[in-house]
């Protein structure tokens, strides 16, 4: 079969997929099992949506870098000589090598291995070997990815027209900048790669349906695990609170659009925790220095989505952003990231087995239930059922998703 029927076949069974997706149910067998499906996630959705890679208290220096990869594709992140932030594309302008190597670490500049093609922080390329005399350097940089850096944490877009990223930054900036999130360190990682389909993985994250069967340490301090907790007299009293530390409760829940192709989803919501919790601890009590100009503990928790893909839970003393990676159809990493305040010394003031318990234990939990997830509906008798009213952000992600499967950009 040659290339063009592949290709032919591959758009068939992808419009035929939209087309009997029934808005309100989950998404049918054929997403989560088809090779054709898992290189389109690639291109049309990762390939075009914002990614949160790091932050940019992992690039102090000039020449520092550390790399991000999903899929097939890795991105070098580095800070150049004008201490600018920069991210590139990891392929060799020459014949395609992978130029970086190294997760992480300090160049002057990218030597490929290969051929030895040479690259300036920048991207320009310094040299390249044996070219001839009408050989312009000028043509061969390296494929430059966009980057946008918000309050420290930095994203980076691949697409050559990226989704309206600053609409919905613009919104989000006043309620999240009390925390100082630039100012904030990572204490800790942990991958925990489940076998299944990053959809899932996503899925999973978009709800809180599952948090009282399934997270049973989770549930006890975190009320919105059920909307019967989250009663108004909890939520006005949270919001009393808040301001009264520096905070605003302000829910926002919103897609903003430069054209067709450049939706984007924000959402921020501070929620309460139960009494007797001040933050998300093992005992209830704080663990890490107070984050930004917080002037004490609210008793509650932000939820803060920038895109489908970057989600971060944020409390009063420390940070957690999550990222569900596409590694192979079937496999993927589950990403947590811990913060705390950038002054914060281990051992004198968080411990970080404290620090790193409740989102370890979540983690494994959920690791358990996407795993066994993907084992049914790899079953030929599954079928996709109704969604509940507690799994909306999911029918979020399905319109986001969707839309740019079919997408001709």
């Amino acid at each position: 079969m040659n290339s063009e029927n592949v290709s032919l076949n591959t758009e068939i069974e992808i419009s035929n997929l939209f087309k009997d997706h029934a808005d309100g149910n989950c998404l049918s067998r054929s997403f989560y099992t088809s090779r054709a499906i898992y290189e389109r996630d690639i291109e049309r959705f990762w390939n075009a949506s914002w990614i949160w890679v790091g932050h940019t208290s992992q690039l102090p220096n000039a020449g520092d870098f550390f790399l991000f990869e999903y899929g097939n594709e890795s991105i070098i992140i580095v800070r150049d000589r004008d201490k600018e932030i920069n991210a590139f594309l990891n392929v060799c302008k020459h014949r395609g090598s992978r130029i970086c190597l190294e997760q992480n670490g300090n160049r002057r500049l990218f030597v490929c291995p290969y051929h030895a093609w040479t690259y300036e922080l920048n991207g320009d390329l310094r040299s390249a070997r044996e070219m001839g005399p009408n050989f312009n350097s000028n043509k061969f940089s390296l494929l430059k990815a966009n980057v946008r850096i918000f309050y420290g944490l930095i994203f980076v877009c691949t697409a050559n027209i990226p989704p309206n990223i600053e609409l919905g930054l613009a919104k989000l900036a006043p309620l999240v900048a009390p925390f100082q999130l630039e100012n904030l360190k990572i204490a800790h990682s942990a991958t925990y790669t489940v076998p299944a389909n990053w959809k899932l993985a996503v899925e999973n994250y978009m709800e809180c349906y599952h948090c009282a069967p399934s997270h049973k340490e989770y549930a006890k301090s975190h009320s919105i695990k059920d909307p019967e907790h989250l009663t108004k007299d909890l939520i006005n009293a949270l919001q009393e609170k808040s301001l009264g530390v520096g905070l605003k409760s302000e829910i926002i829940s919103l897609n903003t659009f430069s054209d067709d192709v450049s939706k984007m989803d924000f959402y921020h919501r501070r929620y309460p925790l139960f009494e007797g919790y001040l933050t998300g601890s093992r005992s209830g009590k704080p663990i890490a220095p107070l984050l930004g100009c917080l002037s004490g503990f609210d008793g509650g928790a932000t939820d803060l989505q920038v895109g489908i893909l970057n989600n971060f839970l944020i409390y009063s003393d420390y940070m957690v952003g999550y990222r569900f990676i596409p590694r192979e159809l079937q496999k993927t990493d589950m990403e947590i990231v811990w913060f705390v305040k950038a002054d914060a010394v281990e051992d004198k003031h968080y411990n970080k087995t404290e620090l790193t318990w409740l989102w370890d234990v979540t983690s494994q939990d959920d690791e358990r239930i996407i795993r066994l997830n993907q084992k049914g509906v790899n079953s030929y008798f599954y079928s996709p059922g109704p969604l509940s009213t507690m799994e909306w952000g999911i029918s979020a992600f399905y319109a986001d998703y969707l839309s740019k499967l079919v997408s001709d950009s």
